[in-house]
């Protein structure tokens, strides 16, 4: 297997994860603000949450950035809620841009998490920039797996089912919210 493969998987893995759950779930919760209608929409901010992260994993890798874990594992579940709230809020939706923004900071966050993961196993590799595209192409389609079942999901529930989609918006975010509120309790923040 090439290294490039090598780290295609790992980057998968890294948010298919049911034992690392923290990425999966700001995934979904970012998602929850959107319709099914929306969904380049939703494929745009992964994208820009993907960037985010592999910002911060080169940099991280490259020795450039160096945050402690314990500061980092207590701002990922912040990203969570941080997004959960914004979700049931009645805020303008308006200015996408801005959306953008906020959702690759979150991803800077998030990808010094992951830099704990792989960073060392990229530093010693000949060339980083292989394995750091490997990582970041694999991460990037777990996500799109992710929002494609998301979809599937949200199509069966808000169109079959006649769910409202601020119902959907509202379980999701909430779930979300109480996910990141036991992440913050295990890591124990309080």
């Amino acid at each position: 297997m090439s290294t490039f493969e090598t780290y295609l998987r790992l980057g998968f893995q890294h948010i298919i994860n049911f034992h690392n759950y923290a990425p999966f779930v700001f995934v979904l919760v970012l998602c929850a603000a959107y319709t099914s209608k929306e969904f380049v929409r939703v494929l745009i901010l992964v994208t820009a949450f993907t960037i985010g992260h592999s910002v911060t994993l080169a940099l991280s890798t490259l020795n450039i950035v160096s945050i402690p874990s314990r500061t980092v594992a207590f701002l990922i579940p912040v990203t969570i809620l941080v997004t959960a709230v914004a979700n049931v809020l009645p805020l303008k939706r308006g200015n996408h841009r801005v959306i953008y923004i906020i959702t690759v900071f979150f991803g800077l966050i998030h990808g010094l998490g992951v830099s704990n993961y792989v960073e060392n196993t990229i530093a010693r590799a000949s060339n980083v920039f292989m394995p750091l595209l490997g990582f970041t192409v694999g991460f990037e389609i777990g996500q799109i797996v992710i929002i494609s079942v998301y979809a599937l999901l949200l199509l069966l529930t808000v169109n079959l089912m006649k769910a409202r989609h601020d119902f959907w918006r509202l379980y999701v975010s909430g779930a979300g919210f109480g996910i990141a509120l036991i992440l913050l309790i295990q890591n124990k923040f309080w």
